[in-house]
């Protein structure tokens, strides 16, 4: 009988020693390092941050779709390359969406992306001196794209107003003001891109062309 409890208690010190190496081997993959790459905007404490529910967690069976549901809740963040290093570091390569103006609409204030989402404002260094917008997305959606359709220099816009009648102010870095008219506007755009630079017509800090087929200078 005492053999029995002697071999029974040998047993149980040994399933309790492999027990214990294996909770030992398995906490190796714990995540104890986060690396950020890529990231000119967004700042790495600030990501890291966010990303510190998973710090400890096995890497084995750390599941990618738990980092992403973190990440995508940062609005500057456009994609992501995720990549496992063992035994205990996760590498994530950031590409971040680049602002190109900021609206201001009702008293708030948004980032305007490439793509013409609005993204949250945040008073980023890097990106104060972008056009301002004072109007609503979804007319300046449509505004940007005939923008683009003349070659207009969006990097030389200071502000764009848009006004009750459902119309456009545009102030350039040069402090040049076009008054574009409701209608036929693109018209407008072109005319003032192919006199703008000419001798006769530097002088003039005001385009007006809300009267039809008329420019007024000023």
């Amino acid at each position: 009988m005492k053999s029995h409890k002697i071999i029974a208690l040998i047993l149980l010190i040994l399933l309790s020693t492999i027990t214990i190496n294996e909770k030992l081997t398995i906490s190796k993959f714990d995540l104890k390092e986060i690396k950020i790459e890529n990231n000119l905007i967004i700042k790495e404490e600030d990501l890291k941050r966010s990303l510190k529910s998973i710090y400890n967690k096995n890497l084995i069976f750390l599941k990618n779709k738990e980092i992403e549901k973190l990440l995508i809740k940062n609005t500057l963040i456009d994609s992501f390359k995720i990549k496992k290093k063992f035994p205990n570091t996760l590498e994530i390569k950031i590409f971040e969406i680049k602002p190109i103006a900021i609206l201001i609409n009702k008293k708030e204030k948004f980032y305007i992306s490439e793509k013409i989402n609005l993204i949250k404002f945040d008073n980023l260094p890097d990106y104060q001196n972008l056009p301002q917008i004072f109007g609503n997305i979804d007319n300046f959606k449509i505004f940007f794209k005939d923008l683009k359709k003349v070659n207009f220099p969006f990097n030389q816009i200071k502000r764009l107003s848009l006004y009750e009648a459902n119309r456009w102010d545009l102030e350039t870095l040069d402090d040049k003001t076009i008054r574009l008219p409701t209608k036929n506007y693109i018209n407008s755009l072109k005319n003032y891109l192919s006199i703008k630079n000419k001798d006769n017509f530097r002088k003039y800090r005001i385009f007006d062309y809300r009267v039809n087929e008329t420019l007024i200078l000023k």
